[in-house]
Parts: C-alpha cells; structure tokens; sequence
C-alpha cells in the first residue's frame, strides 16, 4: 500500500500563508513606523559612521541609551522568524538559513533607510541599519531552529493519510510468480 504525504503539503501550505501574511502585516508595520513625515523644528544630520550613534545613545545614560538600543534591535527582529516561515522549509542547514535571512534582513532594513532618504523629518542612521540586521539574526537564532525540530517532530508523528481513487482503494498484489 502506497502511502503519500498530502497531509504534509497542507500543512507547509498553511505554514507558508500564515507565515506570508504575517510577514505582510509585520512590513505594513514597519513602513508606517518609519516612513512618516515627522515635523520638527530641526532634522540632525545623517549619521554615516558605524557605532558613533550607539556611543551617544550610550552617552546620555545606560536607561536611555538601552531603550534606543533596543528599539533598533525589535523593530525588524520578527523578520527573524517570519522570512523562515514564509519560506515553509523544515529541512535545511542552520546555518544557510541563518546566512539567508540575516541577508534578507540587511537589505530590508538598507531599503528602509533609502526610502527615508525622501521623507521629512527622517534621518539615515547606518546604526539603524546595524541594529536592525543583529536583531533579525539574533531573533533567527533564539526561535527559528527550535520550531523547525517541533514542527518536524510533529509532522512525524501525524499518521500518514492514504490517498484513495473515486473508484475505491486499488488492489495490491502480495507475491507474484513468472509465469509458464
């Protein structure tokens, strides 16, 4: 008896879509949060040096400075778990999806940044850019391979559904001999 794994393409299926729209809801998010107009008597300059506006976060105190930190690190880190999921893989290498959605995740935050190029109010800051891409990664690592091992562990033990024809199950032949 032949048995397929229709029941598993489903679930890919439905893991897929959620995983897309979510995925779409997440980046309307982010565009509305970043992309606004914001009126300011003042707009700073850009920052183009790697780190320099971490250290003046840092220099206004560990309380302000930890919260501007971590807003750079959330607010792109469920791309972390939402690009694997979307992409509806369970079998693959760590450390290639580690690699893929990092990548992902860099160039989403650098369009990001581009497009605020245009937009009053709003600055580039390449320490967005760094803090987004370590937030994607680090939220990869801490969800992403934990739920990959208990959705295949779960998959595996779902009874494997046996696709029948309209006309009925097809007789299988045990043993059969030459013939004279």
């Amino acid at each position: 008896m032949q048995r397929h794994r229709s029941g598993g393409h489903s679930a890919a299926f439905r893991f897929r879509t959620a995983g897309l729209a979510l995925l779409a809801v997440h980046l309307l998010l982010v565009g509305w949060i970043t992309l606004r107009p914001l009126d300011v008597p003042w707009v700073s300059a850009a920052n183009l040096h790697p780190l320099a506006g971490i250290r003046a976060d840092l220099a206004l105190g560990w309380r302000e400075g930890a919260k501007r930190i971590g807003e750079g690190l959330v607010l792109l880190a469920p791309l972390g778990v939402l690009l694997p999921l979307a992409g509806g893989r369970l079998h693959v290498s760590v450390w290639g999806s580690l690699v893929r959605t990092v990548a992902a995740g860099a160039l989403i935050s650098l369009g990001i940044e581009l497009l605020q190029t245009g937009v009053p109010g709003q600055v580039v800051d390449i320490d967005s850019l760094l803090l987004n891409t370590v937030g994607v990664g680090l939220a990869h690592l801490a969800v992403t391979p934990a739920l990959r091992a208990w959705l295949r562990r779960r998959s595996e033990r779902l009874p494997l559904p046996v696709e029948e024809s309209p006309q009925g199950r097809t007789p299988t032949i045990t043993r059969v001999g030459i013939a004279p």
